[in-house]
């Protein structure tokens, strides 16, 4: 738990709140009297919502309600979940009943999605609005910046480059620094042996993607 809260950024004061966050109900159901994280996740659905949508509301001043509502389902739907849950390796703390741990249920989207709502549950209970604020914002702030957040770029760039069939791009990471709870990386993105552009991002994925990014630019390919 303690290498779980380092990831996450916050210590816990009620430990059980957080074993609880991460109950999944195929354990709760193999173990009489054990609750699951189901109550957790309605309430942290609901407090990342909140959460998500002031942080739009405040920081996109010019936009449009439907620029706001399509920002924010972005940014909160399963697949981005998911996403944010593997930066902090949440995974591998979420207690699983047996058939779920054999089938890949700690690699499950659903799963991870749930779990991460449940922690934002957790810490709100634990710690109030100012904590949950602190945690949701460290993910959310990064894919609601631009209402093009949600553009591939790396699927951009392979379509330009595949029209050149003897082409091909590779992705190096290059470096990696900061604590377990707040990564960077930088990665480079190469057009055959020539390097084409550099981003930096507290994933690996998003590093990747600001690479292609910057690759599409210095291609004079505009967002």
């Amino acid at each position: 738990m303690e290498k779980l809260e380092k990831n996450i950024g916050y210590e816990f004061r009620n430990k059980e709140l957080l074993r609880r966050a991460l109950t999944h109900s195929s354990y709760a159901n193999e173990r009489t009297g054990t609750g699951d994280n189901e109550r957790l996740e309605f309430l942290g659905d609901s407090v990342l919502g909140f959460i998500t949508a002031e942080y739009l509301f405040s920081t996109l001043k010019d936009r449009p309600e439907g620029e706001l509502t399509k920002l924010r389902a972005n940014a909160v739907c399963e697949k981005s979940l998911a996403v944010f849950a593997g930066e902090i390796n949440l995974g591998e703390y979420i207690l699983l009943g047996k058939g779920e741990n054999m089938t890949g249920g700690r690699e499950r989207p659903s799963i991870l999605s749930d779990a991460f709502e449940s922690v934002i549950a957790a810490i709100y209970l634990d710690g109030g609005m100012k904590e949950a604020k602190k945690f949701v914002l460290r993910f959310v702030s990064g894919a609601t910046t631009d209402v093009k957040s949600a553009t591939d770029y790396k699927t951009m760039l392979q379509e330009v480059i595949q029209k050149n069939p003897d082409e091909h791009l590779t992705y190096r990471l290059v470096a990696e620094s900061g604590p377990d709870h707040s990564k960077e990386f930088t990665v480079e993105v190469y057009l055959n042996s020539n390097c084409i552009g550099q981003g930096t991002g507290p994933s690996k994925k998003k590093a990747e993607q600001a690479a292609a990014r910057e690759a599409l630019l210095l291609m004079g390919i505009k967002e």
